[in-house]
């Protein structure tokens, strides 16, 4: 059987391709998703994608993924990874690996940039890599699982 994998993407990862190329390159968020979902079809996994940019919505969608049951969750929160102790205590509920994910090298940027308040309840944080960040979290993940 498949495993079910969870792609949440946040705030302002709809306008990947236009927004500071320099930082996130010019692959679209559907670029992303499509290559997630062709390495899961790959590796025998099912990868949903789900992006928002509303916290709440963020929060509803990872408390049915925890009451779904999946497999796996992928995560790149964007800004939200610095200040969102919503999103953290919901992730922290979720019994299946989490893996942070950040196209950009956090570590390199700004210094708010510098710490995850999911850092404590996430299997670990793969950043830096543009889109194969999210490639090699999907092959850690399923690792883990």
């Amino acid at each position: 059987m498949a495993a079910n994998v969870l792609m949440l993407h946040g705030i302002n990862h709809n306008m990947f391709g236009k927004r500071d190329p320099r930082q996130y390159g010019t692959a679209t968020l559907a670029d992303i998703d499509q290559a997630l979902q062709a390495l899961g079809e790959e590796l025998g996994a099912r990868v949903e994608c789900f992006q928002t940019n509303y916290e709440g919505a963020m929060c509803e969608r990872i408390h049915r993924a925890y009451e779904d049951g999946v497999d796996a969750v992928l995560i790149n929160a964007g800004a939200w990874t610095h200040y969102s102790y919503g999103i953290r205590d919901a992730l922290a509920i979720v019994e299946a690996p989490v893996v942070e994910v950040h196209m950009s090298n956090i570590h390199a940027r700004e210094p708010f940039r510098h710490h995850s308040v999911f850092a404590e309840v996430v299997r670990g944080q793969i950043c830096g890599f543009g889109v194969e960040t999210y490639l090699l979290a999907l092959r850690a993940a399923l690792k883990m699982i």
